[in-house]
């Protein structure tokens, strides 16, 4: 790591000692001999004592020399020889680099001292690198600067005479006890990898007794400090991220199995449920929900990229989407229309890995689509290894033991780290649940303590973003009348919260949609958080029910549970509009739904006013839902339609200017306007030609189902 790095690393942290030594300081206006010899004398005084735990003789060393600096540069201080003017040219050039020099080696024995044991310990040969740097410059400096030309009593010139033969001879040093640990901690990564589990008794006498790591409060910290690493750094770091995961996976491991459960039931036991966690973004993208980048999207389906390839054309596409496209026998380019010259998919590597450190930094899942194309082989071997996979394993059953027989306090920890575990990565996310994992969790829904309420159903969420585990959820007895339950009666926001992000992640599976509305409570209780929740809590709700209205059976069910009059109040609500609206628009296909959307008294001024002021997406919606809405509701239903102020104006508008679903949908609008007998409802300028300028056929279309506009933007918030 570079020493830019280092200091990066050293100002998120601030050390108030720092800020104090980096304060601005002009060298030509203040006496040059006076700030260094303050600044080094500083320097020996903060860290002559400090004890470290790794460097050992590389900071003492380091320290030893500077006090030499002190001692010189007090000399010339007290003695009046270090005035401006009585210094040589070289001398004032040599000591603005010294400057420099006590500057940088600051941040490295800050570094030292503020940084993790088990950093340090990855980073042995790059820090010991450093700090021979350092004494490279030193040696440098000295032997550049005019000693003979300075006055110094004998026996200063003497020290720094001495200090400058040392500093030639000074070799690399890396402390041999400090590498053997390391390769020790390799090992164990090695073993894991092999499929083996360390002994308890090597993972003790390294972490305890070689290490000084004596409670689950400082392998916490150990952890949180490498989590921070692979975060910050964005893939330029050595070991390589998917290595330190490894490591992160390891101390974890150890922090259950040697430390056990006992200080955090403490901590909860007074309450202190609630500290953040440091280094990983966890509750930030639920907060805000950020809109996918748009050039991470996939221009056919609009989703998140999994696997991102180049067509010949030179334009990206999701894998999945782009083969979908060409098995049905189109043979050019979605976007541009242009031939494709041939059929090969090059693998976009850089997008991919743009999505990856993206999804990482803002806390999405990013899984990888399954395929047997060498590159996608390739590309998973760059993910997390194995021996990453396999501590989480053997964590994972630790965890699920203490969650099936512990204590109250132990089931609700095993809970939030299961939950963290499943934050990433479908591996987790599969042998959790078949470990055994979701009859537990399930169990822990009904609990009194709102924290293992909390931890139970957003673990469960987390689990059922991996497709297989979405049957394993429906499928164990009870489990969706207790997510429901939760949703409807959960002891905290949060937990109702993510009990309807986890009833949207079910619904996409068609199958499972019904058995969901059909769950006394569900539909009522998204239709109440839709209505009242947090920007947070109408997002997971309105996603949910607009998965839901996908399924035709359901529209009964939603007029019954009062979804509907959410769903139009909702069109006010710029955070959810889009897809209420893309909701309303599949449940007026069918008569039903109709008559009630057209009984709601700000329905179709709803739908106008998002023609108006919406997202593109959102006009898309908005017009297909009033297309339907005469289309099926009857003359009643046309007439309201008709009569709603502008709406001539606004079709003209996405005529000309909408995105061609909007243009398609509004050609068609003006065609039922044509229909009509009553002339003025022709709107004066807006003819026949006009009308149909948006598309040339003149039927009715039969693909509005797969033509709604789905949110793509919205990923299931991991959290």
């Amino acid at each position: 790591m570079a020493t830019a790095a280092i200091f990066s690393s050293l100002r998120r942290r601030r050390s108030p000692s720092l800020e104090a030594f980096l304060a601005p300081v002009d060298l030509t206006e203040v006496t040059l001999v006076q700030t260094l010899a303050a600044i080094s004398s500083e320097l020996v005084s903060s860290f002559s004592n400090n004890v470290f735990f790794f460097q050992r003789r590389n900071s003492r060393s380091l320290v030893r020399k500077i006090e030499i600096f002190v001692v010189f540069l007090e000399y010339l201080r007290d003695s009046g020889s270090g005035s401006m003017s009585s210094l040589p040219s070289t001398a004032i050039l040599c000591f603005k680099e010294l400057y420099l020099l006590l500057y940088r080696s600051k941040i490295v024995l800050d570094y030292c001292a503020q940084s993790s044991k088990l950093w340090l310990l990855l980073q042995n040969h790059s820090i010991s690198g450093h700090f021979h740097d350092l004494n490279q410059e030193i040696s440098t400096l000295l032997d550049v600067f005019p000693i003979n030309d300075v006055q110094l009593s004998d026996d200063v010139r003497e020290q720094v005479e001495l200090l400058q033969k040392q500093a030639r001879k000074t070799k690399l040093y890396v402390d041999k006890s400090d590498e053997n640990l390391r390769v020790r901690f390799f090992s164990f990564l090695n073993e894991f990898e092999n499929g083996s589990i360390p002994n308890h008794v090597d993972l003790r006498l390294f972490f305890v007794e070689r290490l000084g790591i004596r409670d689950a409060k400082s392998c916490r910290c150990e952890i949180e400090f490498l989590e921070e690493q692979i975060v910050n750094h964005e893939g330029d770091i050595e070991p390589t991220a998917s290595v330190l995961n490894g490591f992160v996976a390891i101390t974890r491991y150890c922090r259950f199995l040697l430390f056990g459960f006992e200080e955090d039931e403490v901590q909860l036991a007074f309450g202190n449920q609630k500290k953040p966690r440091k280094g990983l973004i966890t509750r930030e993208i639920a907060d805000t929900f950020l809109t996918i980048p748009k050039d991470f999207c996939c221009p056919i389906s609009l989703d998140l990229m999994r696997d991102p390839v180049i067509i010949s054309t030179g334009q990206t596409y999701d894998r999945s989407s782009i083969t979908r496209w060409m098995e049905e026998g189109h043979c050019t380019c979605p976007k541009t229309g242009q031939m494709l010259i041939h059929t090969r998919l090059v693998p976009n590597r850089a997008l991919r890995n743009l999505i990856i450190q993206w999804c990482t930094a803002h806390g999405i899942p990013y899984d990888p689509a399954e395929t047997t194309d060498a590159s996608a082989e390739s590309f998973a071997a760059a993910l997390p290894i194995k021996a990453a996979t396999e501590a989480n394993r053997a964590t994972a059953s630790h965890l699920i033991q203490h969650l099936a027989n512990g204590s109250q306090g132990a089931q609700t920890i095993a809970a939030r780290e299961i939950r963290l575990l499943a934050k990433t990565g479908k591996e987790n996310r599969a042998f959790i649940a078949e470990a055994g994992a979701i009859p537990h969790l399930r169990k822990l829904l009904s609990s009194s303590n709102p924290v293992a309420q909390e931890n139970s159903v957003t673990a469960m969420l987390n689990l059922s973003i991996y497709d297989k585990n979405k049957s394993r959820i429906m499928d164990e007895e009870g489990c969706l009348r207790s997510i429901v339950e939760v949703l409807r009666l959960g002891l905290t926001t949060e937990a109702r919260e993510n009990a309807a992000a986890t009833l949207f992640s079910l619904s996409a599976v068609h199958d499972y949609k019904k058995r969901i509305a059909d769950e006394g409570g569900a539909v009522e209780a998204l239709a109440g958080l839709l209505r009242v929740g947090t920007p947070r809590g109408k997002k997971d709700a309105v996603t949910a029910l607009f998965n839901l209205s996908t399924h035709t059976e359901n529209c009964a069910r939603m007029i019954e549970a009062r979804a509907v009059t959410a769903l139009v109040g909702a069109l006010g609500n710029e955070g959810v509009a889009e897809e209420a609206a893309g909701a309303l628009a599949l449940i007026v296909r069918q008569p039903i739904g109709a008559e009630a959307v057209g009984k709601e008294e700000m329905a179709v001024a709803g739908l106008v006013a998002m023609m108006r002021c919406g997202t593109p997406r959102g006009k898309e919606n908005a017009v297909a839902a009033l297309l339907e809405l005469c289309r099926s509701g009857g003359s009643a239903a046309t007439e309201r339609v008709l009569k709603a102020p502008s709406l001539a104006g606004l079709l003209q508008t996405l005529l000309f200017t909408g995105t061609k679903r909007a243009r398609r949908k509004a050609a068609s609008l003006a065609r039922v306007f044509q229909r009509c007998e009553n002339p003025p409802l022709h709107f004066g300028g807006l003819g026949v030609g006009y009308a149909f300028a948006g598309n040339s056929t003149t039927n009715r279309d039969s693909s509005f189902a797969d033509d709604v506009s789905v949110p793509m933007s919205i990923s299931v918030p991991v959290l």
